[in-house]
């Protein structure tokens, strides 16, 4: 038996009054821990739609500058920010009132950044990583190092083919934003998206951070190759077997195929490895050129995160991998890996590549790293 109508009518009616009494949500607020390029970047996105933005900078000269000239004093210092958008080198005033924190810090950073901030960042605040990569004393990526620093709370990484400059320029830029709370990558992609930014989302937090990694040490590749002089046939083929290793390594991982096919996967390689503001490639092209990692380490002022993220990498590939030979399944990040640690010439290296055994190009990747042809299915 139903309520009788009027009973029925009766509660709706309380229903709605006690929802007109709650206190409305707060209008959005992000705090953003780091100055670098992309926290630059993605400052602006924000206060583009007027979202308010305080950006937490090492430097109080910095903080000052940003505030006055509403522009970096060293990093895209001829492009100015939104009015919305402030900096504080004071830890104690970005985050009480902050609905969403960024952190966009390069993640060999991230631990020693966060340590002494843990006091002043609320036990509940979501939290947005935009940081690529995986921390070399634990081989841990964001999914994990967050959490680990900072307890549980709800947590999206973004990714996808997003260079700083262009998107303070306001040029087309799509990314993705993985969560396993859908309802979190819903308003993180409300908060940022508009007709400049697009914004898609995904539960696949795993394949999301594996494309955001290795698609660095495949720029750095790419940039030897293109410093060597080898061609654009080589460069193509290097960059599609890349990324039959990323691929190779997010299902194993437990990412999904469509995901390092998508533009945290596929798309942000082709952007790192064939534009030209990727310091990865640039990085990648003076190895070609004959320079050592010392000495272009010696006059870089940006982190090529790549050259820290393949080590660790090839370090994660050994820890988790089962076989034998895994220089054989993995021969374009190995190979990198021995260039960069100046074990073998990068021409060397790339000659090695050209001697790979020859096999079936298509196959499914197993949930075990094993492959299977597809026409002998």
């Amino acid at each position: 038996m139903f309520p009788p109508l009027p009973l029925l009518l009766l509660l709706c009616a309380t229903l709605c009054s006690l929802a007109s009494a709650l206190p409305p949500p707060p209008p959005p607020r992000v705090a953003i821990i780091g100055g670098g390029n992309f926290a630059l970047a993605i400052a602006a996105v924000a206060g583009y739609k007027g979202v308010p933005v305080t950006m937490l900078v090492r430097s109080p000269a910095v903080a000052a500058h940003i505030n006055e000239h509403s522009r970096h004093p060293k990093y895209m210092s001829d492009l100015s920010l939104p009015p919305s958008v402030s900096a504080t080198a004071d830890p104690t005033l970005p985050f009480a009132a902050a609905t969403l924190i960024i952190h966009a810090v390069p993640v060999q950073y991230t631990r020693s950044t966060l340590l002494p901030l843990l006091p002043h960042i609320p036990p509940s605040t979501p939290l947005l990583s935009a940081s690529k990569g995986i921390e070399c004393s634990s081989l841990m990526f964001m999914a994990e190092l967050l959490p680990s620093l900072l307890g549980e709370r709800p947590y999206a990484y973004l990714s996808g083919p997003s260079f700083a400059r262009e998107m303070l320029l306001r040029l087309p830029t799509a990314v993705v934003v993985a969560s396993a709370s859908p309802a979190l990558a819903d308003d993180v992609s409300a908060l940022l998206s508009s007709p400049s930014f697009r914004c898609y989302t995904s539960r696949d937090v795993v394949g999301v951070e594996v494309g955001g990694s290795a698609k660095n040490v495949i720029a750095l590749a790419a940039g030897m190759c293109e410093g060597l002089g080898l061609g654009t046939n080589a460069m193509a083929g290097l960059v599609t077997r890349g990324c039959a290793e990323m691929r190779r390594l997010g299902i194993y991982l437990g990412g999904q195929q469509s995901t390092l096919s998508g533009l945290s996967g596929v798309g942000d390689t082709f952007g790192t490895c064939f534009g030209p503001l990727s310091r990865n490639r640039q990085f990648g092209v003076r190895i070609g050129r004959g320079e050592t990692v010392a000495e272009i380490l010696s006059d870089s002022t940006e982190v090529a995160e790549g050259v820290e993220t393949c080590g660790a990498l090839v370090e994660l590939i050994k820890k988790t991998s089962g076989g034998f030979r895994l220089d054989l399944k993995y021969p374009i990040i190995f190979g990198t890996d021995q260039i960069l640690k100046g074990n073998m010439g990068a021409r060397e290296g790339l000659a090695k590549l050209m001697e790979m055994p020859l096999r079936m190009e298509s196959y499914e990747i197993l949930k075990d790293g094993g492959l299977v042809a597809r026409d002998r299915k």
